[in-house]
């Protein structure tokens, strides 16, 4: 078969329904639970899930939880209550500041920073991201913007990107505990929200939104839970909105933080080289140059590698 751009297009309906009936069966008779416990952002993974969820266990036996903190954007909160209200299911808002301050969450995050940016303080904002120059091996830069609108910019050293993401990531695994803490309440699953991009590239954190009882979209792309958004009636506004990162206190991407490339090409990309098309195909179905179609390639492929570690479950040495 040719490659073509709309080959990677899914039967939305029949999709959902595959998934709706294994979710079914999966909690009731392999986890013997009641129903769903899912953490909603605003964002389109966990809509989608949500709404999935909706139709396996109907409305009375889904509970969602938003799990907002200070660096938290507001209109996560906004469209997470609306999404709930749409689908009629029970939410309930637990702010995690208070727990990510125990943890030393910020404090360690900022200490990192002004070893960088001595002059950071908390009227600023920051985050990290990669740079969008082609072919380049990953490295992070790091920004910081004062009340003002003035950014600065510097490549991120070793240290300081583990100390600030290693603080960071308090606030993923803060929130799975709370989730857990509802699930077991409820004697519900978990049901994660995290796609095929997020999954197996490793943009997860483990033991933190990495972890669930059930990963119901992690086979598909993040341009294929667009196509199950629009047919299970996802608001136009979070299937319109940005993804981002929704973890440090200036606005940013997905694509500036970690995936690099857009959603839109990447997944064809990635489609065509997991489906075993040449380059010159890929390339000329999608409108883009070889060099172009090898590196986005080269750093998928290098991702899937460096993020081995974090989809390895634990070892037992026999």
């Amino acid at each position: 078969m040719k490659f073509t751009k709309d080959l990677i297009n899914i039967d939305a309906a029949s999709e959902a329904e595959r998934i709706i009936k294994k979710m079914k069966e999966v909690v009731a008779f392999k986890f013997r639970r009641k129903g769903a416990v899912i953490g909603v952002s605003g964002g389109i993974d966990s809509s989608v899930v949500l709404a999935l969820c909706v139709k396996a266990f109907g409305p009375e036996r889904v509970f969602v939880l938003m799990l907002p903190e200070r660096d938290s954007s507001p209109d996560s909160l906004t469209l997470a209550k609306q999404l709930s209200e749409k689908f009629g299911v029970q939410y309930r808002v637990e702010q995690i500041s208070d727990a990510l301050l125990g943890f030393g969450c910020y404090q360690r995050r900022d200490e990192a920073v002004r070893r960088i940016f001595p002059e950071y303080n908390s009227t600023y904002k920051m985050k990290i991201g990669i740079p969008k120059e082609e072919g380049l091996l990953n490295f992070f830069n790091i920004t910081i913007i004062s009340a003002d609108g003035t950014q600065k910019t510097q490549r991120l050293h070793l240290n300081e990107y583990l100390q600030i993401v290693a603080a960071s990531n308090f606030k993923q695994r803060s929130r799975m505990c709370m989730l857990y803490y509802y699930a077991e309440l409820k004697n519900y699953c978990v049901i994660g929200t995290g796609n095929k991009n997020e999954h197996e590239q490793g943009f997860f954190v483990k033991h933190g939104d990495g972890a669930a009882d059930l990963k119901p979209i992690a086979h598909l792309f993040k341009s294929q839970v667009y196509q199950l958004a629009d047919y299970l009636q996802i608001p136009e506004e979070i299937q319109k909105r940005t993804p981002t990162t929704d973890t440090y206190s200036a606005e940013q991407t997905q694509e500036e933080f970690f995936f690099k490339t857009p959603f839109k090409i990447l997944d064809k990309v990635w489609f065509g080289w997991e489906k075993g098309y040449k380059v010159s195909e890929i390339a000329a179905a999608l409108n883009l140059s070889e060099d172009n179609v090898n590196n986005i390639i080269s750093d998928i492929k290098r991702k899937i590698q460096t993020t081995e570690y974090l989809r390895t479950e634990p070892l037992e040495l026999k």
